[in-house]
């Protein structure tokens, strides 16, 4: 059986994804053609319900959960993996900051640049800074550059950008991340893979089963998908894309277990609660394998 399968060219989905569509592993009977794009596109195509399996940001899924189904496997949670705020001038940068766990700012003369409107680094912006809503999307890839080019005051950064920013003389305003954890105690949810809901139960659970192999085979040989991550990686350097690695796949990614459903339900709640979500994702649709 042949099935669609979107997600991004960073290196932890094609560290976890290299196995199942090298076929190293028993793919449980499926084949995939492979679409990578970057976590926002990969969003829109879920919402206009384009891919059998696609990774899709955990704010998005609350939007697509009439058509997607969560697996256990494949996610990205994890503790120190938040998006960072960051901005060119030190200056503002130091104003800006936390204290005391005073977590809001009146800025909205304020330009940020965001890596897409229902990314989960969006929906925590919102969370911890309300009063930034003069917002505009960007590639993820571009947000660095945007703020040397003082297009934006202020970028909001996943992925390898965490490790790049200072490099370039830029400066942390807050970790999300750290923000996330004081206030939930719980890992952050960032992005997740579901399966289309309408397909046979039989397929879900063959899906879930071979992304877990994956991952498993990934743990057991980290450098057997080298060439394949170090493919897409674009200029990264080695370390960064270890480094990326290390920081986003994790337990969480081989099952999500009791405490990464927990996770899931309190971002769908206090996303709920504030009216950023529909009142469906009040409900966590899960799919247990």
């Amino acid at each position: 059986m042949k099935l669609t399968l979107g997600f991004s060219p960073c290196p932890n989905d094609t560290f976890i994804f290299d196995a199942l569509i090298h076929r190293k592993i028993d793919t449980e009977g499926l084949n995939f053609d492979v679409y990578y794009e970057d976590v926002e596109t990969l969003n829109q195509k879920a919402f206009n319900g384009e891919l059998d399996v696609t990774k899709l940001s955990y704010h998005a899924y609350a939007f697509a959960v009439e058509d997607y189904v969560l697996l256990n496997a494949g996610s990205a949670l994890g503790f120190g993996v938040g998006p960072l705020l960051i901005c060119k001038q030190k200056g503002l940068a130091e104003q800006l900051a936390y204290a005391s766990d005073q977590w809001t700012v009146s800025g909205s003369e304020l330009k940020v640049g965001i890596p897409g409107k229902y990314t989960t680094a969006n929906f925590l912006l919102g969370l911890a800074y309300p009063g930034l809503t003069n917002r505009h999307e960007l590639l993820f890839s571009d947000i660095e550059q945007a703020l040397l080019d003082e297009r934006i005051d202020l970028g909001l950064i996943i992925h390898e950008n965490r490790f790049t920013f200072q490099n370039k003389g830029l400066y942390q305003v807050v970790d999300l991340g750290d923000f996330w954890e004081k206030m939930a105690s719980a890992p952050i949810p960032l992005g997740g893979i579901v399966v289309k809901r309408g397909l046979p139960d039989e397929v879900k659970h063959r899906v879930d089963t071979a992304i877990r192999r994956s991952v498993e085979y990934a743990f057991a040989n980290p450098k057997s998908s080298i060439d394949f991550v170090r493919s897409h990686a674009q200029e990264m350097s080695e370390a960064v894309m270890y480094k990326h690695i290390e920081l986003y796949v994790n337990r969480y990614s081989l099952a999500l277990g009791e405490e990464g459903r927990a996770a899931i339900r309190t971002l769908f709640e206090k996303a709920w609660q504030l009216g950023l979500v529909p009142q469906t994702a009040n409900e966590l649709f899960l799919f247990s394998a």
